[in-house]
C-alpha cells in the first residue's frame, strides 16, 4: 500500500461520464474514474473490456467523444496538457535496424521539455541518470538497447517516461512476456516507484506480481466499471461472482437433467462420432 496516497488532494486524473472511439464511434461510454495522487491503480479486464480505449483516450490516441477528463484539476483538450503523463508501453517501439544504447532511449524522454535541436543540459543529463539508477540500469547504460532481456527493455521503457518527469504513470501490461527473475526485478522497481510518492495507473493480466504495489482495482466489462475497490474486496468480489457462475451452472445441468429425466419421448441411443464425423460440433474446422 502507497504511504503517501493523498486522500484529500486534487485528484491526478479525474474522467467523469467520459466516451472514447473511432472515427465517431464510441467504445467506452459514460465512464467515470478518478485516480488520486500517489495512488497505484491496477486496470483490468477481459479482451474487448475496453482497458485500450480507455488508456489510448487518456493519451489522446482516439477520439475523446463526451464527458470531462482533467489532470490534476485542468481539463485536457490538447497535446501539450498530456505531456505530465508518462507512458510506458508493452513492448520496446524502436526498431531492430536502429542501434541505440540504453543511456540514448531514456534521453529521448526529455525531448518533450525542449526543442530538438537543443542539446541536452547538465539537468537533462542528470535526470536521464537518477532514472536509470531507479530502474537499476545504471550500469548497462552503454549497452545497446537490442542486446538487453526483455525485462531490461522493460525498464529501459520505465526509466524513458521517468525521465519526462511526470506526474502520473500509465503502464500497458509491465510484466507481460518477461521471465519471473525479471517479474521480480520489475517488482522491485515498482516498489521503488511507490516509495517516491509516483502515482501509476496499471494495466495488467496478472495482479500476482503487483499484489504488494496496488491500493485500488479497478475491473472494466464491456466498456463499464464492474468493479472498483481494494485488493482484499476484489478478492471477495471475485469469489461471490465464482460462486454465482457456479450455482446458476448448477441450476442449468439439474434443469437440464431433469427435463431429460422426465422426457416421455423415446430417445435413439447416441452414436460416438469419429474423427471425421461432421456431426461433431467439435470438430468443426479446428
Amino acid at each position: 500500500m502507497n504511504p503517501v496516497t493523498a486522500q484529500g488532494a486534487v485528484p491526478m486524473i479525474e474522467v467523469r461520464a467520459a466516451s472514447f472511439g473511432y472515427a465517431g464511434s464510441p467504445v467506452v461510454e459514460d465512464l467515470s474514474l478518478t485516480v488520486r495522487t500517489g495512488e497505484v491503480v491496477a486496470l483490468l479486464g477481459p479482451n474487448g473490456s475496453g482497458k485500450s480505449s480507455f488508456v489510448r483516450g487518456l493519451l489522446g490516441l482516439n477520439d475523446h467523444l463526451a464527458g470531462a477528463v482533467e489532470l490534476l484539476g485542468s481539463p485536457i483538450t490538447h497535446r501539450r496538457d498530456r505531456k505530465p503523463i508518462g507512458y510506458v508501453p508493452q513492448r520496446h517501439t524502436l526498431s531492430s535496424s536502429v542501434r541505440s544504447t540504453a543511456r540514448e532511449v531514456v534521453a529521448t524522454g526529455r525531448l518533450a521539455h525542449r526543442p530538438w535541436w537543443r542539446r541536452a543540459t547538465s539537468r537533462d543529463q542528470a535526470l536521464v541518470q537518477d532514472a536509470l539508477e531507479t530502474v537499476g540500469l545504471a550500469d548497462r547504460a552503454g549497452a545497446d538497447v537490442a542486446n538487453l532481456s526483455g525485462g531490461q527493455q522493460r525498464r529501459v521503457l520505465i526509466a524513458r517516461a521517468l525521465a519526462g518527469e511526470p506526474s502520473v504513470l500509465i503502464m500497458d501490461e509491465p510484466t507481460a512476456g518477461i521471465d519471473a527473475a525479471s517479474q521480480d526485478v520489475l517488482a522491485r522497481v515498482l516498489q521503488r516507484l511507490v516509495e517516491r510518492g509516483v502515482t501509476m495507473l496499471v494495466v495488467t493480466h496478472d495482479l500476482s506480481v503487483l499484489h504488494q504495489v496496488v491500493d485500488r482495482i479497478v475491473a472494466l466489462e464491456a466498456g463499464d466499471v464492474a468493479f472498483d475497490g481494494t485488493p482484499a474486496d476484489y478478492s471477495e468480489y471475485l469469489s461471490a461472482r465464482m460462486g454465482t457462475e457456479l450455482g446458476n451452472r448448477a441450476q442449468s445441468t439439474g434443469a437440464h437433467d431433469h427435463n431429460r429425466h422426465h422426457d416421455p419421448r423415446p430417445r435413439r441411443p447416441r452414436l460416438m462420432a469419429g474423427p471425421s464425423d461432421s456431426s461433431d460440433p467439435g470438430h468443426e474446422h479446428e
